[in-house]
Formats: C-alpha cells, structure tokens, sequence
C-alpha cells in the first residue's frame, strides 16, 4: 500500500518511516525541505500528482512554549490551518485511511491517572486547542469523504534522540545536570516511537476510531533517569527536596524561556499522569513495545 507521510523529517518520520518500508509500504516523503513533496502546509495548497491508500498526517508543531501572539499563531497555521491545506490537496484523489498524530494534551488534565478518550477535551495551550481543532475538522472532512480517520493521541515519545521533555532530561543527565525530585516517584505514559508502524498496519482493515496509545507499564522519573544513566554510564540521578525546586520554579517563572526549572515543568515533573491503552489493545489488537526494555538514546 502507498502512504504519503508528512512531517517526514521530524523525529516520528526518522523513525517510523523506515519500519513502514520494512513492513513492504511504499511511501513517499512530505516536509518542508529534503522530501518526496516539499511544501509549508501552514500557507499553501500543495499539489499532489497521485493517490494514497492512507496518509499518515505527523507534521505539525509542539515542544516550545510561544511567547507572544505570533508564536501562538503558529500553533494554529501549522496544526490547524495546515491540516485544512493537506486536506484540501487530497479532494482529487481520496485515500482510504488518514492518520492523524494529535496528543493527550487535548484533555488539558495535569495529573491523572488511567484517563481514558471519554475524557472532556480541555486542552487551553495553544498547542493542544490547535490539536483539538484539528481533530474536529478531520473528523467531519474525513466523515464526509468516507475515509476512514485514525486518531492517535500519545503521551511522551520514545525512541532515538527524542524532543521535548525526555530530550532535555537525556541532555541533563549527560552532564550531570539531572536531579530526581522528591525521590522521582512520579509515572508517565510512554510509548515507542517504533509503534506507530505496527499501529499502521493495524489500522489497514479497521473502521477508525481515536485512541490513546501508550505502553502498559508507566515507568516512574526514578526508573527512566536511572536507565539513562546506565546507557550513558553515568552515576545514578541524586534526589533534591521539593521546596526547593519550587522556590527554583518560581523564580524560573520570572526568568521566562531563560529558564531551565518553571512551574509548568515542575508540575509535569512531579504529577502522576498515566493513560489507558485499553481501547486501541481491544480494537485493534495493538500490543505496545516495553519502552524501558527497549530504551535507547
């Protein structure tokens, strides 16, 4: 089957695309730069010559707090206006299936445990209300069409040189920058970022749906710092009191980007916030990757 993979330079791309090829897809590259198609979704139509069976949507924005309008703009003109634009280009030649890569921050809950897709969407970060929006209009534009839509929503993404929050941990453990809070008690959903070309696969004779996708086991700071440091053969994080990392947090909040502690981080840092997988395992038979088995850097 042929697949049209935008985002195909991100790390998803990176990762994922390679095991599609593995899995005897054929699949063609979408980026801004260095694709099959190049094109910026957030301000044009792009012009496809031919059709795909399913087109795995992963461009999009995230891993940055805006700090003014403009930046906030450009959560809405990449994940919103820009999925419109894909969207539009493929009127002429529909595929079967869409995948859509969106968040668990679309429910805008901060702590948790177990949330499962009947959760409220409250997402309130121009981020995750780009998410939200976006998921909205690919499930009436796919409804429409008679395409079936998949929606993903992981937690944070595994794999080989990771963005956003593991990154950076993977950057402070490095350098010995790393402390575990309070004794780094707190578990967070994963997921391998392998997964989504088996998820692919799965999805081929489905009908749709959203899901969750995370692993079964939700692995504590304690547990994913200390296997960093393994990898790296670094000493084991050394724990620090949590009211002083608050008064670090509140002091970060002044200091803006700058930065390296800021209530935000603090709070993901110290909240549990786990996931149900249940759904996508039931539906469509999907059987997670043990991320901190499989862990690498």
């Amino acid at each position: 089957m042929k697949i049209l993979f935008t985002g195909a330079n991100g790390f998803l791309g990176k990762n994922v695309i390679p095991k599609l090829k593995e899995k005897s897809f054929q699949v063609k590259t979408f980026g801004t730069k260095n694709a099959d198609y190049v094109y910026d979704i957030s301000n044009e139509i792009p012009s496809l010559e031919e059709k795909f069976d399913i087109v795995f949507h992963a461009a999009g924005k995230a891993h940055c707090i805006p700090k003014n309008r403009n930046e906030e703009k450009k959560f809405y003109d990449v994940n919103f206006e820009g999925t419109k634009n894909l969207c539009r280009s493929l009127e002429s030649n529909l595929p079967e299936v869409f995948i859509f890569i969106s968040t668990v921050a679309v429910y805008g809950i901060e702590s948790g445990e177990n949330i499962n897709e009947d959760s409220p969407l409250a997402g309130d970060t121009p981020y995750s209300k780009s998410k939200i929006m976006a998921e909205k209009f690919l499930q009436d534009w796919c409804g429409k069409n008679n395409i079936r839509l998949f929606i993903f929503r992981p937690p944070l993404i595994a794999g080989p040189n990771p963005p956003g929050n593991l990154g950076d941990m993977i950057r402070a453990v490095r350098t010995g920058k790393y402390f575990n809070i309070a004794g780094g008690k707190t578990p967070k959903s994963l997921i391998w970022v392998e997964d989504f070309a088996e998820l692919t696969k799965l999805s081929i004779t489905k009908p749709g749906g959203i899901y969750n996708v995370c692993d079964d086991h939700n692995p504590t700071f304690n547990e994913i710092s200390g296997k960093i440091s393994s990898i790296l053969n670094k000493r084991q994080p050394k724990n620090i009191p949590y009211f002083l990392v608050k008064l670090m947090a509140i002091a970060g909040d002044a200091l803006g980007g700058r930065a390296q502690i800021n209530s935000l981080k603090l709070n993901k840092i110290t909240k549990a916030l786990t996931f149900s997988n249940r759904k996508v395992k039931e539906e469509l038979g999907f059987i997670p990757t043990n991320v901190m088995k499989k862990f690498q850097i």
